[in-house]
């Protein structure tokens, strides 16, 4: 009785153990955010819409979006082990198998395609489709080969907004464009900027994040604080457009002020500290100027 029950308690420590490495393969936190971006999007283009219709694009975008994150696993398993941040990921350690992560990738990427396809529309589903690849399949092995990865990487990106837009309307419009281009230009300095502060991780896996002519040093911040300076008149565009009002315009610019007094500290100083400042405030400034869109719009 001892032996059996001693085998029904390691039988559930290890149900529990892969169901939470599931959970950690699909980078919940990563893709809750990229689903909250389509949720604005399609707002945004929809204003009366109904909650259980949100729900339904921010769970197609969560899908896609976790499946392209364990394509990037896959191929980056034994480059995960290098790196001191990644090295405890289910693939890294062992408790999933890459045949186990393959299943699973496929099922979350299907699931998350049909639903936008049958739900909303078939462009929807394609332009999800397409995102899910240039992530997974261009994006993530350009990382060791070229600092381009970091403009191929800023498409699929920006691209969430633009596909829940693409689901409310069923048409790639200037506004979904507009929406897409101030979620491409903010990925630049986010995206820098994490590269700056994790350069040494990165090196350890061969990963070329920074800029080729730059580095840490002037002229990489002067580049996140040109792309951050580019935020500002961008984020006017909505209401030039007539998707959103007065208030929400001033927010933004507001936010991208502030977003980029932080890149001057960055160029005068060149620092991990002034790095990591604008890393948190791209985590800030992006959800806030989104909410102010669309609590403005309805």
């Amino acid at each position: 009785m001892f032996v059996q029950k001693s085998d029904t308690v390691l039988h559930n420590f290890t149900m529990a153990n892969k169901a939470s490495a599931y959970f950690q393969l699909l980078k919940f936190r990563l893709s809750i955010t990229v689903a909250f971006s389509s949720a604005i999007g399609f707002i945004l283009g929809y204003p009366n819409t109904h909650w259980y219709d949100i729900l339904m694009v921010m769970l197609g975008g969560l899908l896609v979006t976790g499946s392209a994150n364990i394509i990037n696993q896959i191929l980056e398993k034994d480059l995960d082990k290098l790196m001191k941040r990644t090295a405890k990921r289910p693939l890294p350690t062992g408790v999933l198998s890459v045949q186990e992560s393959v299943v699973f990738c496929i099922l979350l990427g299907l699931a998350g395609v049909s639903v936008l396809g049958f739900y909303f529309n078939p462009l929807t589903a394609a332009l999800s489709l397409l995102s899910l690849v240039l992530y997974g399949f261009v994006y993530t092995p350009l990382k060791r080969i070229n600092p381009i990865c970091v403009f191929v990487g800023a498409i699929p990106g920006g691209m969430p907004p633009l596909i829940g837009w693409v689901a409310a309307t069923g048409a790639i419009e200037v506004e979904a464009i507009i929406l897409f281009g101030i979620q491409f230009f903010w990925q630049f300095p986010h995206f820098w900027a994490i590269a700056w502060v994790l350069d040494d991780d990165y090196k350890k896996a061969g990963f070329k994040m920074l800029p080729m002519a730059g580095g840490k040093n002037l002229k990489t911040a002067i580049q996140i604080m040109i792309y951050t300076l580019v935020l500002i008149p961008l984020s006017l565009l909505p209401l030039q457009f007539g998707m959103t009002g007065i208030t929400s315009a001033m927010i933004a610019v507001v936010c991208g002020v502030l977003f980029l007094a932080q890149t001057f500290y960055l160029m005068r100083t060149c620092s991990k500290k002034a790095a990591m400042s604008i890393m948190f405030g791209s985590f800030l400034y992006l959800p806030i100027v989104q909410i102010a869109f669309v609590l403005d719009k309805i």
